[in-house]
């Protein structure tokens, strides 16, 4: 599906948020670079963690139009007012909760650099598909995915596709052309100015 069009972005956010401080430094980026979706991305298992900050990151993305979809945990999409899910068993279950969430929900599926699995998520109604990660990573199996199936993608399928992991400028040059959306999340909230990051990773985009 990608284009000449440049890229969208979705933001992923840290493993692990303080409530005190991230929802500033979200809505600073939020502000300042054009965001098309929140994904929370949350290391905790703790419920009531997980539906502060579900409630924290909804209030911030949904005063500015941004989507939010949450990483795996279906069942806080609609009591919290969530647009979606990304799930990341490479859409195993996605049939299913098409039905549970309706058409008008976010369904994505991360793939890993597994072709089959993406077609199989694309097929099942995914909205959208991830693979990753892009760039040289310690986490997971340490290997990346290959320009190559971003290229086939792009020409064969229509379904949207999202390039993310241990992202570069280097890499958001070489992958722009045959991506439809970035997924930015580490190579950000490590910095100090987490704005000023984001838009120097994603320079090569104009």
């Amino acid at each position: 599906m990608a284009d000449t069009e440049r890229p969208q972005i979705t933001l992923i956010t840290p493993p692990a948020l303080d409530l005190d401080v991230f929802p500033d430094r979200l809505a600073a980026v939020l502000d300042a670079v054009d965001i098309a979706c929140l994904r929370l991305s949350l290391a905790s298992k703790d419920p009531d963690t997980i539906a502060r900050a579900a409630d924290a990151a909804r209030v911030v993305s949904h005063a500015r139009d941004v989507a939010i979809v949450i990483e795996n945990h279906v069942l806080l999409v609609e009591p919290h007012g969530l647009d979606g899910v990304h799930l990341t068993d490479g859409g195993r279950s996605l049939r299913k909760l098409r039905k549970d969430l309706g058409g008008d929900a976010i369904i994505g599926a991360y793939c890993g650099a597994t072709r089959h699995d993406g077609i199989g998520a694309a097929e099942a109604g995914a909205d959208y598909v991830a693979f990753g990660p892009i760039g040289a990573t310690a986490l997971g199996t340490g290997g990346t995915v290959d320009y190559e199936l971003f290229e086939w993608w792009s020409e064969m399928i229509e379904v949207p596709v999202i390039a993310e992991g241990a992202l570069t400028v280097d890499l958001v040059a070489r992958f722009g052309p045959v991506t439809d959306f970035f997924g930015v999340g580490d190579e950000i909230w490590g910095a100090e100015d987490a704005v000023a990051a984001l838009r120097a990773l994603l320079a090569p985009l104009g």
